[in-house]
């Protein structure tokens, strides 16, 4: 049996114990965050934790911190779980994403599979991007990579220059107009608008479309098709904010409702399009 003195040895052992693991552990948290991923995945995630009921209570003070690094490591490995990329012609390593040429021997590079428009475009991830920026983006693109400049360079290098030039345009018609900008962003979201979607709207709404339509069918004038015109284009400004407000909230389901209608409205306004074309 062990005598009360032997027993406070023991415990006093064991705390100590416990008080250099906390320290040199504390201590080791924020070097986690900097190195690599496996590093992160062998050492982080492989601790045995103590059920002892004094370690629990210093985790609680430490709380705050072990909940920065943990964000801190979900981050950088969302961020490297990114697949490195090798320049097909030098074997170089690509320091970005995505790369058009290689910054070691300057040749193109084909297209990555997976990247977002938003990326190729560098973009925010918004509904209402900056339209402006986008153009200015896509010219800076098409000016380094069109088959033009091509011409004279190897087979390889002008494929890869028509399919990144080609991806630049759809990523770039994409991202230019409201709807198929929000029928995108739902897309990268796993929702999809289906064709047909007659079923899923309200018989108001469908009256509505139904009488805007017999009006400009029967409109006599360029001044008739274009106060159509008009409304239609103040709903369309009306619902590219309510789709905003619905995405940034992450109601996804509300704003795939909103882009049915915003899809009908738009087609409105390319018939009213067509029917002024018809007075000319």
């Amino acid at each position: 049996m062990f005598s009360v003195s032997s027993l406070r040895i023991i415990c006093s052992s064991r705390r100590v114990l416990h008080s250099h693991w906390v320290m040199t552990n504390r201590l080791s948290i924020p070097k986690a965050v900097t190195c690599s991923v496996h590093c992160v995945s062998t050492s982080f995630y492989k601790v045995i934790w103590p059920s002892n009921m004094y370690f629990r209570a210093l985790l609680d003070k430490e709380r705050g911190l072990f909940n920065y690094t943990k964000q801190a490591i979900l981050s950088r490995c969302c961020y490297s779980s990114q697949v490195k990329l090798n320049c097909w012609n030098c074997k170089q390593l690509l320091d970005k994403t995505p790369a058009f040429f290689c910054n070691s021997c300057n040749i193109i590079q084909p297209p990555e599979e997976g990247t977002s428009y938003f990326k190729i475009m560098d973009c925010d991830y918004t509904f209402t991007l900056d339209t402006q920026k986008l153009q200015t983006r896509y010219l800076q693109l098409q000016r380094s990579l069109h088959p033009d400049n091509f011409s004279q360079k190897s087979v390889k290098e002008r494929e890869f220059s028509e399919s990144q030039s080609a991806l630049v345009n759809k990523a770039y018609r994409t991202l230019l107009k409201p709807l198929s900008r929000g029928l995108y962003m739902l897309e990268l979201e796993g929702l999809r608008l289906e064709e047909g979607t007659d079923s899923g709207a309200d018989s108001d709404f469908l009256m509505e479309l139904m009488e805007i339509n017999e009006a400009l069918d029967e409109a006599q004038t360029p001044e008739e098709a274009n106060k159509i015109g008009q409304d239609a284009k103040g709903k369309l400004a009306d619902l590219t904010e309510q789709i905003d407000v619905a995405l940034r909230k992450g109601e996804l389901h509300a704003a795939k409702t909103l882009l049915a209608k915003m899809k009908y409205h738009a087609n409105i306004e390319e018939k009213v399009k067509e029917k002024l074309s018809g007075f000319m």
